[in-house]
């Protein structure tokens, strides 16, 4: 039995540069790919953390993407989540390769914000506020820059040197970055935002959230009507990036509203406290890509989980382009 291939970071950005990724995505979803009928993500807590299973099946594939979540890893200098992707054939569920399930992540979860802000944000949006500063912001950089016409790029994190690292990198790719601080490992307290951070909020056209906080992280009141707001940092129903104000104001795309009413706490909260219904949601993604939501005079709010179809879809065009 010859060894089974296995796909690192670095080939598979090669393979599926993330504009590459945004297409397949949406390709996926018009030739009928339902986000509604993906299995449920299983979570088994461990000892030492979570393990996450995320499967799916779709046209000749399937595939699982098996993550753990190991809090005290970065004390001992490991990262604190991990993972492996194995791709499968569709009708004999035999294993075709393995893939990096972090890089592929990385990957996928900007791609699907970027395809739903090309079908959300206002043609024109080039100033972009980020939260956070790790993988995924720069990933979210990347990924909007392929949808809409971003120039500047403002990185709001709770570690000033990474902040700042960040906006570098932006600047490196031609645009104007500037790198803001604000926050506690418990997200932004609204009354104390500070005015530099406030500011660049009801500037922007696009705001990305990509960070680890349990609570809102601005004020929603602070976001101006048009702008788009992709909230992907949270798949926990008690905790949150976007308060309900936000929410409540917005047309709301989720990618399956089924997953969102289970795991994503920016809506499940705001249902709970009376602020909307489940009914608010306009749509999802396939619904969004369809034409069939309309967004509404205020702002636009996308809020994603992680779908276990997005791993597969990405994935199989990977090992497409391999062998």
């Amino acid at each position: 039995m010859s060894a089974l291939p296995y796909i690192d970071g670095p080939v598979l950005e090669r393979l599926v540069p993330v504009g590459r990724a945004v297409a397949v995505l949406e390709q996926a979803l018009r030739d009928g790919l339902d986000p509604e009928l993906t299995p449920r993500r299983p979570t088994v807590d461990l000892p030492a953390g979570q393990l996450l299973l995320m499967p799916a099946a779709a046209g000749r594939y399937a595939g699982v993407k098996a993550v753990t979540v190991t809090p005290a890893n970065p004390g001992r200098g490991l990262p604190r989540i991990q993972g492996t992707y194995l791709l499968l054939d569709g009708p004999t569920l035999a294993p075709l390769a393995a893939l990096d399930g972090i890089a592929l992540t990385s990957l996928r979860t900007p791609a699907v914000s970027a395809l739903a802000v090309a079908h959300l944000a206002e043609p024109d949006a080039r100033r972009l506020v980020v939260f956070g500063s790790g993988p995924q912001a720069y990933g979210h950089v990347l990924a909007l820059r392929e949808v809409r016409p971003v120039e500047h790029v403002t990185v709001v994190g709770r570690d000033p040197a990474r902040a700042a690292a960040l906006a570098a990198r932006c600047r490196a790719l031609g645009l104007t970055a500037e790198s803001l601080t604000a926050g506690t490992p418990a997200g932004v307290v609204p009354d104390a935002v500070a005015d530099a951070v406030a500011d660049a909020i009801r500037a922007a056209d696009l705001v990305a959230c990509c960070t680890t906080a349990a609570q809102p992280l601005f004020p929603g009141k602070l976001a101006r009507d048009g702008v788009t707001v992709v909230a992907v940092g949270s798949h926990e129903p008690g905790v949150r990036e976007l308060d309900g104000d936000l929410v409540a104001r917005a047309t709301v795309v989720v990618e399956a509203r089924s997953a969102a009413l289970e795991e994503a706490g920016d809506v499940i909260i705001p249902i709970r406290h009376g602020t909307i219904t489940s009914g608010h949601l306009a749509g999802n993604l396939a619904e969004l890509i369809a034409g069939r939501v309309v967004a509404g005079p205020g702002p636009r709010v996308f809020k994603s989980t992680g779908m276990a179809w997005q791993d597969l879809v990405v994935a199989a065009a990977a090992y497409e382009a391999w062998k």
